[in-house]
């Protein structure tokens, strides 16, 4: 839900424009790169190996761009308050 709301006040921020629909493409795939490296480390299946996962996901989807380091950011303290 916080995704979903940070997406939508992003948009109204910055406008509809080509920058704004970038930046929402790099928001969802940086977001598909956290998701691609959560699946890996399930089926990974080590013991503390969340660490890494964690870390090449982020980076993964700060490769992405401005969009991409959002998402990364949004997911990773999400993740932390379920802690």
């Amino acid at each position: 839900m916080k995704l979903l709301m940070g997406l939508v006040f992003c948009t109204s921020v910055l406008g509809v424009s080509s920058r704004s629909f970038s930046f929402l493409g790099e928001a969802y795939d940086g977001a598909r790169d956290m998701w691609r490296a959560y699946s890996d480390m399930k089926e990974a299946n080590y013991k503390n190996s969340d660490k890494y996962f964690h870390a090449r996901g982020n980076h993964d989807a700060a490769q992405r761009g401005p969009g991409g380091a959002w998402a990364a950011e949004v997911i990773s303290l999400f993740s932390a308050e379920l802690r």
